[in-house]
């Protein structure tokens, strides 16, 4: 298949990913079909609910850059679409967990799985679709790729639990912070770039590919640790404001305390615990991050973790498919803007 990805500026980042997803069409639909075929189950709760939020879609990050990057260094095949599939299935089950976890009430724009199956459904189906990816990693024949796979799953679990323990607490430290979103962000990015590189014989940039993905998810979960006081709930697929009603320290609120006076540092200490906050809270929360520049801090953050994201890319062959996966990184970072 022969496909150009073509420049786009950087205020049209919505066409940027439409024309990706265009350009990847044969690998995205070979992928698709997966999704499809191995969510089916005979039990209809399973395909029911994981149909659900399965085709509730959202821009398929994760299988583009497994796509994208095995075609930087070489060609699709089918093992990359079972890999590109199996990400989106481990990405899809830890966020039916997690809403179960968060008691998160939309996901995607619509309502959570667990507010229409019950949180048993919700944990039980996201433990089938771990195992459907599984199941498609086998097909690969590749031990090293089931290895980096199955790692990533297990480096995501610890990532959700580091981030339960952390709920509420109000000295987080930002090294804390970024060690939870590696984990439960960033690994899983990692692993889709690098097994994207092996599926396609480019095992000599794979490691150039795995910084790529690495740095490239730290730059996404801090745009989507701002946005929740920022953004909307058709671009983060959630509620506004979710993080602050669970409690959660990111960093936009560690960098707002931290600059806080004293009267803010009680304000951040009362609200981090879900049982004290009030109606108007999560609107002076807001007013906070963004008087005190953490707002700004944060999108810096976020656009140094991109920036390095690309600089990972110089060393691979410069095409196309090298050029859109840069682009990616400032899709991510224009989700703030």
């Amino acid at each position: 298949m022969t496909a150009t990805v073509k420049p786009r500026s950087e205020g049209d980042s919505e066409t940027f990913i439409d024309r990706l997803q265009e350009d990847l069409s044969e690998d995205l639909g070979a992928t698709e079909a997966l999704l499809h075929t191995r969510a089916a189950s005979p039990v209809a709760v399973i395909p029911n609910l994981s149909g659900y939020i399965v085709s509730a879609g959202g821009k398929r990050l994760r299988p583009l850059v497994t796509l994208a990057a095995a075609r930087a260094v070489g060609e699709t095949s089918h093992g990359t679409h079972a890999l590109a599939a199996a990400v989106e299935f481990i990405h899809t089950a830890t966020l039916l967990h997690d809403d179960v976890v968060d008691e998160s009430d939309l996901r995607r724009g619509k309502k959570a799985a667990k507010n229409l199956w019950g949180n048993s459904a919700s944990i039980l189906v996201g433990d089938f679709l771990f195992a459907r990816a599984f199941t498609l990693m086998v097909e690969t024949g590749n031990l090293e790729i089931l290895d980096i796979l199955s790692q990533a799953a297990s480096i995501i679990a610890e990532g959700e639990v580091r981030q339960l323990a952390a709920a509420g607490r109000r000295d987080l430290p930002t090294e804390e912070y970024l060690a939870i979103i590696e984990a439960k962000t960033a690994a899983l990015f990692e692993a889709s770039a690098r097994a994207g590189a092996l599926s396609a014989g480019g095992a000599e940039h794979a490691e150039a590919l795995a910084a790529y993905g690495r740095n490239l998810g730290l730059a996404f979960q801090i745009v989507d640790d701002a946005l929740d006081y920022g953004g909307t709930t058709s671009v983060i697929g959630k509620s506004v404001g979710d993080d602050f009603r669970e409690g959660k320290v990111t960093l936009p609120v560690i960098i707002a305390r931290r600059r806080g006076d004293a009267e803010d540092i009680a304000f951040w200490d009362r609200v981090l615990d879900v049982d004290q906050q009030r109606e108007s809270d999560l609107a002076h929360a807001i007013h906070l991050i963004r008087s005190t520049g953490a707002a700004d801090a944060t999108a810096a953050e976020a656009r140094a973790y991109a920036e390095l994201a690309k600089a990972a890319l110089n060393t691979l062959p410069q095409n196309t498919w090298t050029r859109a996966l840069r682009q990616l990184a400032d899709f991510c970072l224009n989700r703030v803007n």
